[in-house]
């Protein structure tokens, strides 16, 4: 059985990690929280196929994809996605030879979403496990 005290931080990261990448993704397609380009590095503008513009907006649909992820019944998936992204986006900025304070920022939110995966985790192992118990077997009778 799962502790109900971890219900509430479960939800609260899964709502920052499923809403926050939704409303940063879709404002790469208006700038009005900031200028995204800024954070582009230098060094992934010169290899871009593409302009900054149209690879921010690329960058704000996948941002937006994580986000619906994790608010649906792939919060686990969405929030693996969420946090391999972030640290996407650390390495980006420390190439950038600025904005150090918010690729640490971006690292403890990645440690956040992969809290959140794990935690999805063990509700799903949990909540997998009641049938089995609530038909009197063990969980290692049942296979489970």
């Amino acid at each position: 059985m799962l502790d109900p005290r971890l219900n509430q931080p479960w939800w609260a990261l899964r709502l920052s990690f499923g809403l926050v990448p939704i409303i940063a993704g879709l404002d790469k397609f208006t700038n009005l929280l900031t200028d995204w380009e800024q954070y582009l590095s230098p060094l992934l503008g010169q290899l871009l196929p593409v302009s900054a513009t149209t690879f921010m907006h690329v960058v704000g649909l996948i941002e937006i994809a994580a986000g619906i992820l994790v608010l649906t019944k792939l919060t686990r998936v969405g929030a693996y996605v969420v946090c391999a992204w972030l640290v996407a986006i650390v390495l980006n900025l420390l190439t950038t030879g600025r904005f150090f304070d918010v690729a640490v920022r971006d690292l403890v939110m990645a440690v956040g979403a992969f809290s959140l995966a794990k935690l999805t985790e063990v509700r799903e192992r949990a909540t997998a496990r009641e049938p089995v118990r609530a038909a009197g077997l063990t969980p290692a009778r049942a296979g489970v």
